[in-house]
C-alpha cells in the first residue's frame, strides 16, 4: 500500500482544523498551539497521512485509532496543565496525545498494552524529539506505581469504573480524565480528587474503544 502524502499546504490544513477546534469550544491557547506543532503526520499510518489534520479518528492498527483532534484537545484543555506536572496516560496508541501531553507538562509516564505498538510509540517519540516521554508494556489497570504519585492521569479508553489502582496514583488535588462508561453509553468525565474523594462532572457524550487487561471490579 502507497504513502498518501501530506497535502502540500500544511500550514493551511492545520489553520483549518485549530479554527474547527475554536468552533467546537477549545479554548485553551496553550493546547491550541501545541495542537498545531504536533506533526499528527507521523503518528498516522503512512496511507492516512493525506487525512492528518482532518477532525476525525483513524485507524492504527491492533483494533485501535488515534483520536481524532478534537477528542485530543478537549481531555488535554480538561487536564488544565501548566507545565510542571507529572502526567500518567494509560494508552499509550501512536503516541500522538503522549506528545501532545508532552509539550504541556513536565513529564508523562504512558502505558501501551500492546507490546507492538509500545516499542513504535517509543521509537517515534523519540526520533521527535520528546524526550520527557517514558512509555512502557504493560496492563494500564495497575498503573505505574514505582513513580507516583501524578498530578494528572488521563485515560484513553473506556472503563465501566475508575480503576482504584489509579485513584491511590492520583495527587490530592489531582485531575484524572478518562472515558468512563461501556460499549453502549460513555461519558468523558474529570474527576478531582479532593480530601480523600473523587469529585466526577461529566462533560459530553463519546465512544471508545474498550480498556483491556486484568479488570478488577472496584471492591478487589
Amino acid at each position: 500500500m502507497g504513502i498518501d502524502p501530506v497535502p502540500p499546504d500544511v500550514s493551511a490544513a492545520r489553520g483549518w482544523l485549530l479554527a474547527e477546534l475554536r468552533h467546537e469550544g477549545i479554548r485553551d491557547d496553550r493546547v491550541l498551539n501545541v495542537i498545531a506543532r504536533v506533526p499528527r503526520e507521523e503518528f498516522v499510518r503512512p496511507q492516512d497521512r493525506g487525512r492528518a489534520y482532518a477532525d476525525e479518528a483513524l485507524p492504527i492498527g491492533g483494533g485501535q485509532t488515534i483520536s481524532q483532534p478534537y477528542t485530543v484537545a478537549l481531555m488535554s484543555q480538561l487536564l488544565q496543565l501548566r507545565g510542571d506536572e507529572r502526567v500518567l496516560e494509560i494508552g499509550t496508541g501512536s503516541g500522538y496525545q503522549a506528545a501532545v501531553l508532552a509539550e504541556l507538562a513536565r513529564e508523562v509516564y504512558s502505558i501501551e498494552i500492546d507490546p507492538g505498538l509500545a516499542v513504535s510509540a517509543r521509537e517515534r517519540l523519540g526520533r521527535l524529539g520528546y524526550h520527557n516521554v517514558k512509555v512502557r508494556t504493560g496492563d494500564g489497570w495497575y498503573g505505574w506505581e514505582e513513580e507516583a504519585q501524578f498530578d494528572a492521569i488521563i485515560i484513553t479508553a473506556a472503563a465501566p469504573y475508575i480503576p482504584e489502582r489509579l485513584i491511590a496514583q492520583l495527587k490530592p488535588g489531582g485531575r484524572l480524565v478518562m472515558p468512563l462508561g461501556d460499549a453502549g453509553r460513555q461519558s468523558l468525565i474529570r474527576a478531582r480528587k479532593q480530601g480523600g474523594e473523587l469529585k466526577v462532572k461529566r462533560f459530553t457524550d463519546v465512544l471508545f474503544v474498550p480498556m483491556t487487561g486484568a479488570v478488577r471490579t472496584p471492591t478487589e
